[in-house]
C-alpha cells in the first residue's frame, strides 16, 4: 500500500510540475511576471547613483550575500570611443547557503552564478534589474523540489535587497 501511494504521489508531483499557460502574463503575489527572466525596478526619486550602490553594499553583507565582482561594462563601452547613454553595471552576488542545496542537485546550473544585478538607465531613470533565479531554473530538466524552494528563496531575498537598495535603505 505504501508503494502504491509513493508512486502516486510521485506521478502527480511530476505532472503538476509540467502544467502549462496559454496566458501570456502571469503575475505572482509579488507582481513578478512569470514569463520574463528579468524583475526590475525603478529607483525612487531622490535616490542617487551612490545611495544605491551603498545600499546594495550594507544589506547585501547583512543578510550574507557576497559581491565577488562587479562590472562597469559603460565604462568599456565609453573606452570603445561608444556613449554608454548613462549607467551601465553588472554587480554580481552569491549566498551559498542558499545557492549549495540548488548545486548539489543539479551542478549544472553553476553557468548561472552568482546571481546578477544590473543598474543601468533608461529613459533618464536609474533601474535596478535582476536574472531570476527561479527562471534561470527552468532551463534545467527536472528541477529537485529543494533545487526549487532555493531559487525561490534566493529570488526572493535579491528582490527584496533591491526594493530596498531602490529606496537608500541601509
Amino acid at each position: 500500500m505504501f508503494r502504491i501511494i509513493l508512486i502516486a504521489s510521485i506521478f502527480l508531483s511530476a505532472c503538476a510540475g509540467n502544467k502549462t499557460t496559454t496566458e501570456t502574463t502571469t503575475l505572482n503575489y509579488t507582481g513578478i511576471n512569470q514569463n520574463n527572466a528579468i524583475f526590475e525596478v525603478q529607483v525612487k526619486d531622490g535616490v542617487s547613483y551612490q545611495d544605491v550602490i551603498d545600499s546594495l553594499k550594507s544589506l547585501s553583507e547583512g543578510m550574507n550575500f557576497v559581491n565577488p565582482a562587479n562590472f562597469p561594462i559603460g565604462d568599456h563601452i565609453r573606452e570603445r570611443g561608444v556613449d554608454p547613454k548613462g549607467i551601465k553595471e553588472v554587480h554580481s552576488f552569491c549566498n551559498l547557503t542558499m545557492g549549495t542545496d540548488i548545486f548539489m542537485d543539479h551542478p549544472e546550473f553553476l553557468v548561472f552564478a552568482p546571481c546578477r544585478i544590473a543598474l543601468y538607465e533608461k529613459q533618464n531613470k536609474l533601474f535596478i534589474g535582476l536574472a531570476r533565479p527561479t527562471y534561470d531554473l527552468k532551463s534545467i530538466k527536472n528541477p529537485t523540489i529543494r533545487a526549487q524552494k532555493a531559487a525561490q528563496q534566493l529570488e526572493d531575498a535579491l528582490i527584496q535587497l533591491m526594493n530596498k537598495a531602490s529606496a537608500g535603505e541601509i
